[in-house]
């Protein structure tokens, strides 16, 4: 059990991380930690006794305890560093984005301290503290759960307080209104459902991630698709995830819709690359066939397109060139600040066609 006294430490340090404490802004009495925390008088000075000593405040005597200066606290590093907080770090695409981030940071003698958040707030608040407890020039961000507000706003203001600059790929708080790069998912998901409702598709199923804002915008393209070409869209056909569900929920879904011996969808739409190769082991199960009895298309271009026997259609992500151009915008906001002119980049999707999809009647060999 952690001792109590570091849980009241813990809470003064968030506050000072998160900008609720700013520097010499007096921070509660020891009365006021007392009746917050419901622990004795002893263990908050011994709590606020340990940040004096390190460095997070110091005291007046007959006034009070107040937030040091961050500034006089962190130690400069003998080599600049920028900090990367990905969702994912060694797991599908996200390896191509931080070597073309990496590559690009090092020529410029920066040294790269990377976070994984896999997609948890909680985690992104630890690596936002560990952030701002350290020296960095610059942080490039993959926002966790893009598609809700989030709760770790107060961090990223402090950055700015800082004038420590951020920028944020593959999806962006809105609130903030940050410098970012982005993919125009919305685009991206109507090419999806357009190339297959040319080939002669009405009956699709859509499967998208939903605590992510890739997904509902791929989402949103699909249902434009379907609206544009005047086809209607079977509210049954549409699956949605969070991230806690990515390994069952669109699997169990997509074995139900498929286990229709009558009006069987004849096409899949789905987020990303990674939720085909499950999809894939489905459709074996089921006995059926790619592209023949089904088409499907991916979106990233991943290296999972090549890595079955079905060799699949897919949206291009930039990867790497992402990675390259995040590190390019942070590494000029700050060696030209106030004057840098960085803008956010938008990348068109392109379709990367393969073997997964074909007009409805078209006969293929089982997978």
């Amino acid at each position: 059990m952690t001792p109590k006294y570091k849980n009241v430490k813990q809470y003064i340090q968030s506050k000072i991380l998160d900008g609720s404490f700013q520097a010499h802004q007096k921070i509660n009495s020891e009365y006021e930690l007392v009746q917050y925390f419901d622990v004795s008088r002893h263990t908050i000075r011994q709590a606020i006794g340990e940040l004096v000593s390190e460095g997070w405040l110091y005291r007046e005597h007959g006034v009070g305890t107040f937030c040091a200066e961050r500034s006089k606290m962190l130690q400069q590093p003998s080599r600049k560093s920028i900090a990367i907080i990905t969702t994912y770090i060694s797991d599908y695409i996200f390896p191509y984005i931080i070597r073309g981030a990496e590559s690009y940071l090092s020529e410029k003698g920066y040294n790269v301290i990377l976070f994984s958040t896999n997609n948890d707030l909680e985690k992104e608040k630890t690596a936002l503290e560990n952030i701002l407890s350290q020296h960095v020039e610059g942080v490039i961000v993959e926002p966790t759960r893009s598609a809700f507000t989030n709760p770790n706003i107060n961090y990223y203001l402090n950055l700015e307080n800082q004038n420590i600059p951020y920028v944020m790929m593959n999806a962006y708080y809105e609130e903030l209104e940050p410098v970012y790069l982005v993919m125009d998912d919305e685009r991206g998901g109507f090419i999806q459902a357009e190339h297959l409702i040319e080939l002669g598709h009405r009956d699709i199923i859509g499967i998208f991630k939903n605590d992510d804002i890739q997904g509902s915008r791929r989402m949103k393209g699909f249902l434009k698709a379907h609206r544009q070409h005047q086809v209607p869209v079977d509210p049954n056909r549409i699956i949605t995830y969070s991230t806690s569900e990515k390994f069952e929920k669109p699997i169990e879904e997509v074995r139900k819709l498929l286990s229709y011996n009558t009006n069987r969808p004849t096409a899949i739409v789905c987020y990303n690359d990674e939720l085909i190769i499950q999809i894939l082991n489905v459709i074996r199960e089921k006995n059926l066939s790619v592209p023949g009895d089904l088409s499907i298309v991916g979106f990233d271009d991943s290296h999972f397109t090549e890595a079955t026997e079905i060799k699949f259609t897919s949206m291009k992500h930039p990867k790497m060139k992402m990675g390259e151009d995040a590190a390019n915008i942070i590494v000029d906001l700050i060696e030209n600040q106030p004057d840098g002119k960085s803008k956010s980049v938008v990348y068109e999707p392109e379709l990367v066609l393969r073997h997964s999809t074909s007009r409805p009647e078209t006969d293929t060999l089982k997978i």
